[in-house]
């Protein structure tokens, strides 16, 4: 019998986020999108060498950046079923708004934040 190339229920690509703060940026994403912990690897200080949750159907994976390397700035969109009270969770859990959510151009409604930690989440809504 031989192992699968990855694991079940894992997209064969996923963010890898570098983060300064992955532990508090693990509790940002339960708190505002539900995310599901899956797995957590420790470091030396009370630091993360590497974690990943579930956001819907995506992994995601971040760790704390390795010292002497910068974290890297980084945006995300993410689909969720209401924008709207996506964005007011976030703003709730400590993000700082960099959109409120509208309509454009296009068919969804989308609006971003910054967590915390530093990365711009960009979420939206197909609404036509």
């Amino acid at each position: 019998m031989s192992v699968p190339y990855k694991p079940a229920g894992y997209t064969s690509v996923a963010p890898y986020l570098a983060v300064d703060g992955a532990a508090k940026l693990v509790d940002f994403l339960v708190t505002v999108f539900g995310a599901e912990k899956l797995r957590s690897y420790a470091a030396e200080g009370g630091r993360l060498h590497h974690a990943e949750v579930r956001i819907d159907d995506t992994v995601v994976m971040l760790a704390d950046s390795p010292d002497g390397s910068p974290a890297g700035a980084s945006h995300v969109h993410v689909y969720v079923k209401d924008v709207d009270a996506t964005f007011k969770k976030a703003i709730a859990a400590g993000a700082t708004s960099v959109q409120e959510p509208i309509k454009k151009d296009d068919s969804d409604k989308r609006g971003g934040f910054r967590d915390p930690v530093g990365i711009t989440w960009w979420v939206g809504q197909q609404v036509e």
